[in-house]
């Protein structure tokens, strides 16, 4: 006779996370960061908050200043899509409320009432093939929320009958908002007609409840004020990323600053002796390291330095970029010749043999550099600008202020170009010139949209002059130019400004995660033998536009009308490749305009 058995306790198993899908690295930072939506199969979701990210418990990713600037001890790359579901980025199921086509009701409920099978988008009832609603809410201040059909509906009217059940038709008689008709059990009905407008929700009574659904279903803030807008799901008004970067300049772009930045938060405030003795125990010296006890001791110094002089600044997150004290680090370092680490520039081979073209005087080619991206925060609704009050910036965690940030290292080449500083200068005080007057236009219109957006607070001064614009309209003509010449596509190519009253340079360069972006071709278009007759193609090309006479007599364009002579078919660039969200752009302050009385800066340019 068998022994009976014996009845053994199991320890339940931990649910292993579902792997929902993949995305680069990169684009966990610019593309769907944290609180952006992003649609994996049939299905919506939100990336979710810092708190709940799986990856290392440490910072694994070093740039000094940057880390600096930010207020953070490190940055820590996102997953890999290829990682195993244990090292991964949380999203949330958002929105919530679905529709089911295969339903003759076209019911609209919550994505759970389906009792959908688990791995599948499909409803229990009639195994159809469900929807996420087309449309969410969202305010300046960056909260997101589920679309208040039910208020939509039943506005000015209370429902009749016991329990009210939504349902989702689109008549096909169009494809106007008119054509999509919400309707209730009680048989209240109404259209998305007229849902987009500014003050639609506010009609019906329906204000802004705070939502934060990146971070938890409960983790709503209360008291905020701000009008709730209407945006479609994958609308691009639904999240605008507030990136920072920092290029690896010397003496920080040798490796040994990434090594010894990892134990710098330990080594700042301990004795040179403390140092020496740890970095023998984590073997950073001695034995079959490259690096001496000297050269570890004389990089924290550095770093010590460094951190001493730069303090956190709050003004990061508005303040002018093309500006800031880490551009004004880089525009020093590109002006020379160098080759440290990740870093190396220096002039073109024949320099001795061409000149330099007219308006400038300095060229470097740029055929190694390093760039870290992080993502600070991030806004809805309205792109951030100079005046922006910190609360428009919606957080990254639960936490007020996490000591990491997401953040990728790129590699690339590039081409720095700075302008002769005495040439500008005269072309910007002649009054004969006309490049003031069209300044003036495009910061009076900055100006006006920098007051809309303050509330009881000074009005900071609009960072728009002629050699913003000057350098930003002529970046997207290079970039537009090289694009047909270096093997890269536009989208490629980003642009690197560096504008202030010492500063007039740009930065055309390729940056990519892999060996993609050192391929040889932009760089090359540095050679002096190629980059005049390039600048004369590009100052040729954009004398004329498909949409002229309407582009060049433009007397506002683009976002708040901070365009000029600029439009689709000659100057805007993919959103990758311009950091000013494709704003204070004038061709005419470029190539110069007969009709409209301006004298371009580079408009002697012709070709031969």
């Amino acid at each position: 006779m068998a022994p009976p058995r014996t009845r053994t306790t199991r320890t339940p198993r931990t649910p292993r996370p579902t792997k929902e899908g993949a995305v680069r690295r990169t684009q966990l930072v610019s593309t769907y960061g944290v609180g952006s939506m992003i649609a994996l199969g049939e299905r919506s979701f939100v990336v979710g908050g810092l708190d709940d990210w799986r990856v290392v418990d440490h910072p694994d990713l070093i740039e000094v200043r940057l880390q600096s600037r930010l207020g953070v001890r490190g940055f820590v790359r996102p997953p890999a899509p290829d990682l195993p579901p244990g090292a991964s980025v949380p999203v949330r199921l958002f929105p919530q409320l679905y529709t089911c086509p295969g339903d003759h009701e076209n019911t609209l409920r919550r994505y759970r009432q389906f009792n959908s099978p688990r791995g599948r988008n499909r409803c229990a009832a009639c195994d159809g093939s469900l929807t996420p609603s087309r449309f969410v809410v969202a305010c300046r201040n960056g909260h997101l929320d589920e679309f208040p059909y039910w208020q939509w509906v039943h506005s000015g009217r209370e429902a009749s009958g016991g329990k009210c059940e939504l349902s989702y038709r689109a008549t096909g008689r169009s494809s106007a908002l008119r054509s999509i008709v919400i309707s209730c059990s009680c048989g209240a009905e109404a259209s998305m007609e007229g849902a987009f407008g500014r003050g639609a929700l506010v009609s019906i009574g329906y204000t802004c409840r705070g939502g934060r659904p990146w971070l938890a279903d409960d983790a709503a803030e209360q008291g905020c004020t701000a009008d709730v807008r209407t945006l479609q799901r994958g609308s691009s008004a639904a999240w605008f990323p507030v990136v920072r970067s920092a290029l690896s300049i010397p003496p920080f772009s040798k490796k040994l600053f990434d090594t010894v930045g990892k134990y710098f938060a330990m080594w700042k405030d301990v004795g040179d002796d403390v140092v020496a003795q740890q970095a023998r125990s984590l073997n950073l010296v001695g034995g079959r390291s490259e690096y001496t006890e000297q050269q570890v001791l004389d990089a924290v110094a550095e770093l010590r330095k460094h951190a001493a002089g730069e303090a956190p600044d709050p003004s990061v997150v508005t303040g002018f970029e093309p500006a800031d004290v880490i551009r004004q680090e880089e525009y020093e370092q590109l002006g020379h010749e160098r080759d440290e680490g990740h870093f190396e520039c220096a002039p073109p081979p024949d320099s001795g043999e061409v000149g330099l073209p007219e308006g400038f005087d300095r060229v470097m080619q740029v055929s190694r550099l390093r760039e870290v991206r992080v993502l600070q925060t991030f806004t809805r609704v309205e792109a951030p600008l100079e005046s922006d009050a910190a609360e428009r910036f919606a957080p990254l965690s639960r936490s007020s202020m996490p000591d990491w940030l997401p953040g990728v290292e790129v590699s690339g080449e590039g081409v720095f170009l700075r302008l002769d500083p005495d040439r500008l200068r005269r072309w910007e005080e002649d009054p004969t010139s006309g490049a003031a007057a069209r300044s003036e236009l495009v910061r009076a219109r900055h100006e006006a949209a920098l007051r809309r957006r303050v509330s009881g607070r000074e009005v900071p001064e609009s960072p728009v002059r002629s050699r913003l614009i000057l350098l930003h309209s002529l970046a997207h003509m290079i970039i537009n130019e090289w694009s047909l010449d270096s093997g890269y596509p536009a989208s490629a190519l980003r642009e690197r400004l560096y504008v202030s009253d010492q500063m007039a340079g740009l930065l055309i360069y390729t940056a990519s995660s892999d060996s993609a972006g050192s391929l040889g071709g932009l760089v090359e278009q540095g050679k002096l033998a190629k980059l005049g007759p390039a600048l004369a193609s590009a100052v040729e090309r954009a004398r004329w536009c498909s949409a002229d006479p309407l582009c060049m007599e433009a007397e506002a364009a683009g976002s708040d009308g901070l365009n000029l002579a600029a439009c689709h078919s000659c100057l805007l660039l993919p959103e990758t490749s311009c950091e000013l969200n494709n704003v204070f752009l004038d061709r005419a302050v470029v190539v110069g305009s007969d009709e409209e009385g301006v004298r371009g800066y580079l408009e002697q340019l012709a070709l031969d």
